[in-house]
């Protein structure tokens, strides 16, 4: 069952404020729209000369979207086109493939 907004806000407010613990950045899955943590999701990056690649620090200069480290979740922003929306412009099949690649090397 999942939580409401409220009680997730809430807890997350408690954890950083009594218990000293620190927020991790929370990130949008491309493919599952569901908010992650930044270490379990992947940046796809744009940068200024229409280059696309994988941002391994999470710190690169351009557009960027995020996806999980899950094959069913690059399948569906590939169906849906969520990438292509988020970097706004069209993404080569060569880039889904290297994904899939890096995600199924992760496993």
């Amino acid at each position: 069952m999942q939580q409401s907004k409220k009680a997730r806000l809430r807890a997350r407010f408690v954890q950083s404020t009594f218990l000293g613990g620190k927020k991790t950045p929370q990130r949008r899955c491309v493919g599952c729209r569901e908010m992650k943590d930044k270490p379990q999701v992947m940046r796809i990056v744009c940068n200024a000369d229409g280059n696309i690649s994988i941002d391994e620090t999470g710190k690169a200069h351009g557009r960027g979207a995020y996806v999980c480290k899950n094959g069913d979740c690059l399948k569906k922003a590939q169906k849906s086109k969520g990438l292509e929306r988020s970097l706004k412009r069209a993404v080569p099949q060569e880039i889904y493939e290297t994904l899939t690649n890096v995600i199924s090397m992760e496993r």
